[in-house]
């Protein structure tokens, strides 16, 4: 069964965007951005994506 998140389809607060920035500048991979953000990796990776941020691949 697929993962509900709590913020689905909803606006990415000041908040949110602050948090993600700092994440990913911490080197934390997509999949535990997205898990802490209570958001989809879709979702995290295009709000990144947007903010010109680059998210590392965990190999």
């Amino acid at each position: 069964m697929a993962e509900r998140y709590e913020r689905h389809r909803q606006a990415w607060t000041h908040e949110e965007i602050q948090k993600l920035h700092m994440l990913v500048t911490k080197g934390m991979s997509l999949k535990a951005v997205a898990k802490a953000l209570s958001r989809s990796e879709e979702s995290t990776k295009n709000r990144a994506k947007q903010d010109k941020l680059k998210i590392k691949k965990m190999r």
